[in-house]
């Protein structure tokens, strides 16, 4: 009995010194985060860009990045992690470290439009990031061909009723934002057209300059040039008010009420990284969107720019999400 007794009050012991170790370590752990957020950054910050240098995704995180890094203290290196529609790049950030030392120039491709698209969801576009801050949205536009036969978006719809199923659209992809553009358009006005995936926009523009094809649905700063050229015709922005870079061109939503798309920018980083990491990038990401500078160059690109809190930002993405869902559904667009 006694030493059956002085066992199970060994083991009690040893238990209790156990927990406290484990408590001590969980301390030391916390603390270390705790530094470590404190200090953010000391070290070189990694901006993962998911599609190739040059488009405008590209350009807005390099003008962002480079300011933010003045404002941090830290340099901000762009990476371009293309493939996949976006996916690639932002599957990596998914699986880097929480710390904030990688982060993601997301869009409504990678976070909205591929999750609802693909049959294999690499992450969760809510669970597994950290919003951090919108930071500007881009128009698209809907343009044609200048032999067209019209001149308004009123024009356009009565001309596709009239000759239904005659006409196609491009776009730079199957499951891009513009794709998407052109479905959304279909089924709030009622017409038809057959869709015609380019690789790009480039391609696209080409056939349409080229009378190949007569409609598109483009980025604006990608038409943009052919627009003030002639060699194109913009019939109506897809955002909720005028481009201030095109105030002449009436928005789609003045013909059709509550028509509404448009490319967006934002910050994120992985799940778990810590609120006051977060919290420091956001307030470097709006600072640098008030910088003279960045409002010029992002006012060239026909960027309006925004900034958020990260509360908004998630929000947001839960917007997108639900609104794109009916128009994936309904156009049956699946993607392996």
């Amino acid at each position: 009995m006694k030493r059956s007794a002085l066992t199970r009050r060994t083991a009690l012991r040893l238990s209790v010194a156990l927990a406290g170790s484990a408590l001590s370590l969980m301390s030391l752990a916390l603390s270390a985060t705790g530094a470590a957020a404190q200090s953010f950054p000391d070290q070189t910050i990694t901006l993962v860009v998911p599609f190739a240098a040059g488009g405008s995704t590209d350009v807005v995180g390099r003008v962002v990045a480079q300011k933010m890094g003045d404002i941090l203290g830290q340099q901000i290196v762009v990476e371009n992690v293309a493939g996949a529609g976006g996916n690639l790049g932002a599957d990596r950030v998914a699986r880097a470290e929480p710390d904030g030392y990688t982060i993601l120039m997301g869009t409504v491709a990678t976070h909205a439009l591929n999750p609802l698209i693909l049959k294999q969801k690499p992450y969760d576009p809510e669970k597994d990031f950290a919003p951090v801050s919108l930071l500007v949205i881009v128009p698209n536009v809907l343009v044609i061909n200048p032999k067209l036969p019209v001149n308004t978006v009123a024009e356009l719809v009565e001309l596709l009723k009239k000759e239904p199923e005659k006409y196609s659209y491009a776009s730079s992809g199957n499951g891009t934002p513009l794709h998407l553009s052109g479905e959304l358009f279909k089924a709030m006005t009622g017409v038809k057209m057959e869709h015609v995936p380019y690789k790009g926009a480039g391609p696209a523009l080409n056939d349409l300059i080229g009378n190949q094809i007569s409609i598109m649905f483009d980025n604006l700063p990608s038409s943009s040039p052919h627009i003030k050229a002639g060699t194109l015709k913009a019939l109506g922005v897809t955002t909720a008010e005028r481009a201030a870079s095109f105030p002449d061109v009436p928005t789609i939503a003045e013909t059709v009420p509550g028509y509404e798309t448009y490319t967006w920018n934002a910050l994120f980083a992985p799940a778990g990284t810590p609120p006051e990491v977060v919290a420091k990038l956001n307030d470097a990401a709006n600072k640098a969107l008030q910088d003279p500078a960045v409002v010029a160059r992002m006012k060239d690109f026909s960027a309006k720019i925004v900034g958020s809190t990260p509360e908004e930002l998630g929000k947001h993405v839960t917007a997108e999400l639900a609104k794109w869902t009916p128009v994936v559904k309904n156009a049956n667009i699946q993607m392996d």
